[in-house]
């Protein structure tokens, strides 16, 4: 990626700069593009530097780290990398599910420990066929991660800002309501002032000790203190995870769970999907230094056309 990168531009790698407010000052001016992640975004101070600054290319289909108001009003293009990492992120969250109703982690343990030579088979579990599932967040992920339960015939639901009648699944207008009626609650919702927490301690007691929470999208959307309270006291029945509220730290409790299972933030990391993701990232680049087009706006600027302007 870092190769393409260099072929069709001049590149400045942030990280590998000693002093960046020297370097905001006396190249800030000669930046047209910054090409960044979901977790690392532009922070406004970086963005208030570059004052010729033209397109933000974010490489993730999240894009919470960066300021779109402020992009917008600047008339700064940004982009991000959805519908590529659909299939894996789907894949993440199903996954998930399978190890915490099985007990996976729990149970590879019990074949390493030497349990199941002394205390003979390991405790029963559950299966997800035919399994209730309520989806918040019925986007593109959303989505596919409802199709691909199709396999395993569950009934499935979904909460969102407003409801989708051309799709087959039951409507919640209330999160609550919907996680007292469904056995797995899955959060695939971005992260923003309006899904801040969402998933507070009503809605998890309202899951309920036999339910459990899976969230493949943003750590935000859950009050991770109300989560660890609930799976301590036995009010929630599981949890997989795979974002967290202040990555890279997790909360130590969770990693004693035998009812939870924790990824490190790599619903997406394939081989196969974060090379989309590179490609397309450039390709949003190329074509807005072409035309003034791009394939993958963020939603905020899907409306915006700017003339081309060609890197140096």
């Amino acid at each position: 990626m870092m190769d393409e990168f260099h072929r069709h531009f001049t590149v400045h790698v942030w990280d590998d700069i000693a002093d960046k407010d020297g370097f905001l000052a006396s190249h800030g001016a000669d930046i047209a593009a910054v090409a960044t992640n979901g977790h690392d975004g532009v922070a406004p101070d970086i963005m208030a530097g570059l004052g010729n600054l033209k397109i933000i290319s974010c490489y993730g289909v999240g894009y919470d780290a960066i300021d779109t108001s402020v992009a917008t009003a600047r008339g700064i293009m940004v982009t991000h990398t959805p519908i590529v990492l659909n299939n894996d992120v789907a894949n993440t969250a199903i996954m998930l599910m399978l190890a915490v109703s099985r007990r996976l982690v729990h149970d590879h343990d019990w074949v390493c420990s030497g349990r199941w030579q002394e205390q003979g088979n390991a405790p029963l579990t559950r299966s997800i066929e035919g399994a209730k599932v309520g989806i918040f967040g019925l986007g593109r992920i959303g989505q596919t991660i409802a199709r691909k339960l199709g396999a395993f015939a569950c009934d499935i639901a979904y909460h969102t800002r407003t409801e989708k009648p051309d799709l087959p699944y039951r409507f919640y207008d209330d999160l609550t309501a919907m996680a007292k009626d469904v056995d797995y609650l899955i959060a695939i919702t971005p992260g923003d002032a309006s899904t801040y927490q969402k998933i507070n301690r009503e809605v998890i007691d309202a899951l309920g000790p036999d339910g459990t929470l899976i969230n493949v999208g943003r750590g935000s959307v859950v009050d991770e203190d109300a989560l660890v309270a609930a799976l301590e006291d036995g009010r929630l029945g599981g949890a997989g995870l795979d974002v967290f509220a202040n990555e890279p730290h997790v909360p130590p409790a969770l990693c004693k769970m035998d009812n939870v299972t924790l990824t490190p933030h790599v619903a997406s990391a394939t081989v196969e999907t974060r090379r989309a993701m590179g490609d397309l990232t450039i390709e949003n680049l190329l074509r807005f230094f072409n035309d003034g087009s791009v394939t993958t706006p963020v939603p905020e600027c899907a409306h915006m056309k700017v003339a081309p302007l060609r890197p140096q």
